[in-house]
């Protein structure tokens, strides 16, 4: 069972939707409405976007004292290019178990280790396996077929283990070099948009447990229970948000 203020596998929404990436002109709006004193939520209303996109853009361009909306287009631009340049140049990658001099069966044993960790964590099995074999990447991109051949099991199980994992933003997918054929890829930020996505959890957790003291009565045994809760949730959240800015803005963009 999962715990809500831990790493969770949560759900997260991708700037790509709704309307497109952000453009130039929506981060100098942020920006206009951090100067403003705004809460994510309103800027994220007036600008039709949900309130995660505006979290994780500014969590991820310097945070509420130094998000710069002309910084966070370069940052943008400079994915974007890497990305291009990625399916124009693929790299020679070797085989995912046997790069350089590695030991196939130390890689092998650490997979089932590592996988068996993510499993403990709340993710099941295939696509803890899936995860891992992507993690043990150099390059942090496997096709569908490439994750068939190194775990022994059908197209299917693969196509449900990424299904999964997409379902809870923890990989994207990109179209591969060859035709017809996608690259299923993890970013070095996995970690920090999961530590967010634990973050908007517990707010939603607070929120509703917040609204339960008011129904049941602040008089009330479960009524002090539930405002107990919501208390604590939103202290965590506040914690894991802010530890998640610095962490950002403390990290050279690679």
């Amino acid at each position: 069972m999962q715990h809500c203020t831990g790493t969770r596998w949560g759900r997260r929404r991708d700037d790509t939707v709704p309307g497109g990436r952000l453009t130039p002109q929506e981060r100098r709006e942020i920006t206009n409405g951090l100067a403003q004193g705004l809460a994510y939520a309103e800027i994220a209303r007036r600008l039709g976007r949900p309130t995660s996109t505006v979290t994780r853009e500014i969590a991820r361009n310097g945070g509420v004292a130094g998000y710069s909306a002309e910084r966070a287009e370069r940052a943008a631009r400079g994915r974007s290019s890497r990305r291009r340049d990625h399916l124009a140049h693929p790299p020679d990658r070797p085989d995912a178990d046997s790069a350089g001099s590695r030991d196939p069966a130390a890689v092998n044993a650490l997979r089932e280790t590592f996988a068996q960790v993510l499993v403990r964590t709340g993710l099941p099995r295939m696509p803890a396996l899936v995860l891992t074999c992507l993690y043990l990447t150099d390059d942090g991109s496997l096709t569908a077929a490439d994750l068939v051949g190194l775990l022994g099991v059908s197209p299917a199980s693969i196509s449900k283990a990424i299904a999964l994992l997409q379902s809870q933003e923890l990989v994207r997918r990109e179209p591969d070099a060859q035709p017809r054929r996608d690259r299923y890829v993890i970013g070095d930020d996995l970690w920090y948009r999961s530590w967010l996505a634990s973050a908007r959890m517990n707010a939603a957790v607070a929120e509703t447990a917040r609204h339960a003291a008011g129904v049941l009565g602040p008089d009330t045994t479960a009524g002090t229970r539930f405002e107990a809760m919501a208390a604590f949730l939103r202290h965590v959240g506040d914690d894991m948000l802010a530890a998640a800015e610095r962490w950002r803005h403390d990290t050279p963009t690679p």
